[in-house]
């Protein structure tokens, strides 16, 4: 038998009051962790989280005690631990409303277990980079010290308004994750009245051109569309 890799996480924790879903999503995730908790409703799992403190949580929508989002916003009370949530269901309102509710990515049932792993793996190193704060990020020839409010293209300071410096510090708070307008909207602007698409699509664009190469075919912030934005730092 091959000797197994060091594991991704302590413990993962799955929430679905399927026991079929739970025993594919066991054995997908089986060789990638020590430890792969259980539970098969909302107040269970939120119990076993406090308690166990899993590295990251795969999260049914349909259970049947509490709905999906107020298990996510329940849960984000108390744990920073990525959420990927699975559903039957795949519309953009429904998507965008439970990653403004603190879920971290989606899934539609059904699902390969090559794509949950996958997904799984993308979170645990974006959650394990995000975690200990890095006070410089380069990202290509952008160079962004969250320290010193600097940042420059190519050697060269660009000048950024407090709002651009708000949005760009939120993005690069969050490398590889879809943040949705509202989020966006609350972090920088604190949820004043106004429209957020229309305000993140003036400040994006600002942004793309003071930072991105090509503002036409931004690499750095990507738009999901009817969703949000990415912020990729880069391979």
């Amino acid at each position: 038998m091959a000797v197994s890799e060091q594991p991704l996480a302590n413990a993962v924790l799955v929430i679905d009051d399927e026991p079929q879903i739970r025993r594919v999503v066991r054995n997908a995730l089986q060789p990638m962790v020590s430890r792969v908790l259980e539970a098969a409703t909302a107040r269970e799992g939120m119990d076993l989280a406090a308690a166990e403190q899993p590295a990251l949580v795969v999260l049914d929508l349909g259970l049947p005690d509490l709905g999906g989002m107020e298990v996510c916003r329940d849960l984000r009370g108390f744990t920073a631990a990525p959420i990927i949530v699975l559903s039957a269901r795949h519309g953009e309102r429904e998507k965008a409303a439970l990653l403004d509710a603190g879920a971290d990515d989606y899934m539609t049932k059904p699902f390969g277990t090559l794509e949950l792993q996958a997904r799984v793996r993308a979170q645990l190193r974006r959650y394990a980079a995000a975690t200990p704060a890095s006070s410089r990020v380069v990202a290509g020839d952008v160079e962004i010290d969250l320290t010193r409010r600097v940042v420059t293209r190519a050697g060269a300071e660009v000048h950024l308004t407090p709002t651009e410096w708000g949005l760009l510090r939120a993005f690069v708070s969050h490398p590889g994750q879809v943040l949705t307008h509202n989020q966006l909207f609350r972090k920088v602007w604190g949820g004043s009245a106004g429209d957020a698409q229309q305000y993140l699509r003036v400040y994006v664009g600002q942004l793309r051109r003071k930072l991105e190469s090509d503002p036409i075919r931004p690499r750095l912030i990507r738009t999901e569309p009817g969703v949000g934005y990415r912020f990729e730092p880069g391979d």
